[in-house]
């Protein structure tokens, strides 16, 4: 059923409002009156809805029926994926949007080919949103995944050790895999998964993201692309708290 993420101050009275953007894609799905659709507050509520007028200067649509969004992780997930060339951030975006994460965070890393400046990641991060609105839509979720930056490596450890499981993919572990780590850490609820660029991460990297918390991990044996890592990891996540 096509699926449109509105603000949950348009749907009052059993009515659910749509904007102009919104009226774009019920025309271009060619949803005529009395036919069904979703729409979600983007708070993890759905609405079944049935349209009941579409014109020029707006769209109306009754609400038959509401739900919890059943697209929506019993796990925060929050991805951190250090800057990277070419495509490949939409990507990882996208697929990460798609399988549960529940904010995207860019981050500049010592071996990082591409550092974009204030306005290039400002940029940035207003098409990756849009990509991650998209794929919100087209997978069932019940929220749009924020993707936001911050200006250090420094910082993105910091507020990714905040979370309970702080993963931190290391192409150097040796001593500790994904799955020793998921296997031993039943029951939480709130995940971190860092991964670096091109090049994987400096030492001194490594050594700090441990000093503050973050649990170095192995993904195998295997040198996996730096848009393969966080989503392998990702499904791994998924996988181990049963929202896969």
């Amino acid at each position: 059923m096509p699926r449109f993420f509105i603000a949950a101050s348009n749907i009052f009275g059993g009515v659910a409002y749509l904007s102009a953007k919104e009226i774009e894609h019920l025309r271009a799905l060619r949803i005529r009156h009395g036919e069904s659709f979703t729409v979600c507050d983007g708070a993890g509520q759905d609405y079944t809805c049935r349209l009941t007028r579409l014109n020029d200067d707006g769209a109306e649509a009754e609400v038959v029926d509401i739900a919890p969004s059943a697209g929506e992780p019993s796990v925060f997930c929050a991805v951190y994926t250090a800057y990277s060339k070419g495509d490949k951030l939409e990507t990882v975006v996208q697929k990460s949007v798609e399988l549960g994460a529940t904010e995207l965070v860019l981050f500049p890393s010592a071996r990082c080919v591409s550092k974009p400046e204030t306005l290039s990641v400002l940029h940035k991060t207003s098409r990756l949103q849009k990509i991650a609105e998209e794929a919100a839509k087209q997978s069932g979720r019940g929220k749009i995944p924020w993707v936001t930056a911050v200006h250090s490596f420094e910082n993105a450890v910091l507020s990714a050790s905040k979370n309970e499981l702080p993963l931190f993919l290391y192409e150097s572990e040796k001593q500790q895999s994904l799955k020793d780590v998921l296997d031993g850490s039943a029951g939480v609820k709130t995940v971190s998964i860092m991964t670096g660029p091109e090049g994987g991460f400096e030492p001194e990297e490594a050594a700090f993201a441990a000093e503050n918390g973050m649990k170095s991990v192995s993904v195998g044996p295997r040198i996996l692309r730096c848009e393969t890592a966080p989503v392998a990891a990702l499904a791994a996540v998924m996988y181990h708290t049963g929202n896969l």
